[in-house]
């Protein structure tokens, strides 16, 4: 793949794809940090605080089941 991006003239080197791939995982990893720290972190202590507003797995499966069936018949 490396090779084929600097064949093809999108990179000049094999390290600009490596440094770009590398600088394109940093901004996944940090992303994926803020979403954790931000909204995870923020849904969790409110289930903590008020256990009410849990939903079951069984009611979260028969939503997911639900919205795929819809998926297929729109697909």
């Amino acid at each position: 793949m490396v090779r084929t991006k600097v064949e093809s003239g999108e990179y000049a080197s094999e390290s600009e794809v490596i440094r770009d791939g590398l600088r394109a995982l940093q901004m996944h990893d940090r992303a994926l940090e803020t979403w954790l720290r931000e909204d995870v972190a923020a849904a969790y202590d409110a289930m903590k605080a008020d256990p009410s507003r849990a939903v079951s797995a069984e009611r979260v499966r028969a939503s997911l089941a639900a919205a795929h069936k819809t998926s297929l018949k729109a697909g």
